[in-house]
């Protein structure tokens, strides 16, 4: 407020409240995390290795870390965690690494921050976000591999949490079954298993989109 107001700079500032706790852990010693924090992602703290990409924001990030749980557990995949803290950073970042490379043609073409980040990773990447599809899709261009994007498209509804998160498709069983359908679209596991991570969570498959109901 003293900024914007009192001293009149060319900046604006905003508060987005939310309706769920979840705990806010302190920022990780090395590893670039507080960089990565100000560029728009980087990777929680877990095994090195992983064969699926997770990303998430804000209050959805519990069911992104409970969908990495029934990954290893009832299937018996490691998935990494990303946090992402801006998809429009990233974008703007990607969009003008673009704009660089279309005015300098012949030099280096700049790699956007998050194909850098993402480059050493293995496996597809799913983003999850209690928005609309639209917010994971900024970035899309600049995946550098197999991306899926999960997202509340449809209309306002009133039930619990729980519920909600799994009429949009967002909760953690949601998002294990599109973990497991972009490895079995490139081959790494059965496309059987799907169906049976859709048996098992009680998901019904004739369902309609939730931006259809």
């Amino acid at each position: 407020m003293q900024e914007m107001l009192v001293e009149q700079q060319d900046r604006f500032y905003y508060l987005t409240v939310m309706n769920a706790n979840y705990p806010q852990p302190p920022i990780p010693s090395g590893g670039g995390v507080r960089e990565g924090i100000l560029k728009g992602l980087y990777r929680l703290p877990g095994d090195g290795k992983a064969h699926v990409q997770l990303l998430g924001s804000g209050a959805i990030m519990t069911e992104v870390l409970a969908a990495r749980v029934l990954l290893k557990r009832d299937w018996g995949i490691d998935a990494a965690v990303w946090s992402v803290t801006s998809y429009v950073e990233l974008h703007r970042d990607g969009i003008d690494c673009e704009r660089r490379a279309r005015l300098h043609a012949e030099s280096a073409t700049p790699l956007p921050f998050v194909s850098q980040v993402l480059a050493g990773a293995e496996g597809p990447v799913v983003a999850v976000s209690d928005y609309m599809r639209a917010l994971p899709e900024l970035i899309r261009a600049f995946v550098p591999r197999r991306y899926v994007t999960l997202g509340t498209d449809g209309f306002g509804r009133s039930d619990t949490r729980a519920a909600l998160r799994a009429f949009f498709e967002v909760d953690a069983a949601s998002i294990v079954i599109a973990a497991l359908k972009a490895l079995a679209d490139e081959k790494a596991i059965a496309s059987a298993r799907v169906t049976e991570a859709i048996l098992k969570y009680g998901r019904d498959a004739g369902a309609a989109a939730s931006w259809t109901r």
